[in-house]
């Protein structure tokens, strides 16, 4: 009788919360979930390649690894979505600084 392999469901819960996290609610810090996802997909994958026949669910496993493959991904855009959007805003701002500084009387 095959068992079900160890880690598979693990990281294909870690490759949809990778998703979820990066587009509803914390944008680059889904990226962690992904790290995780990505390991425990690899882990159980050289499991079942050492006992393919003792295991069943390797897609969940493959599932998982590509999940959290692309939760990388947008993790990554959304960071330099960020980075783009952010940067001139906050130039902005340091300029203005400057120029009040350099506006003011002693």
């Amino acid at each position: 009788m095959k068992e079900e392999l160890p880690g598979a469901s693990s990281a294909l819960t870690m490759g949809i919360l990778s998703i979820a996290l990066t587009l509803f609610c914390c944008g680059p810090f889904g990226a962690i979930f992904s790290f995780i996802g990505f390991a425990k997909a690899k882990a159980a994958k050289k499991l079942y390649e050492e006992n393919p026949d003792k295991y069943t669910s390797v897609d969940s496993a493959n599932t998982g690894k590509i999940l959290s493959i692309i939760g990388l991904v947008l993790a990554c855009i959304v960071l330099l979505c960020i980075i783009l959007f952010l940067a001139p805003i906050l130039a902005f701002i340091g300029l203005a600084g400057l120029e009040g500084a350099n506006n003011m009387q002693y």
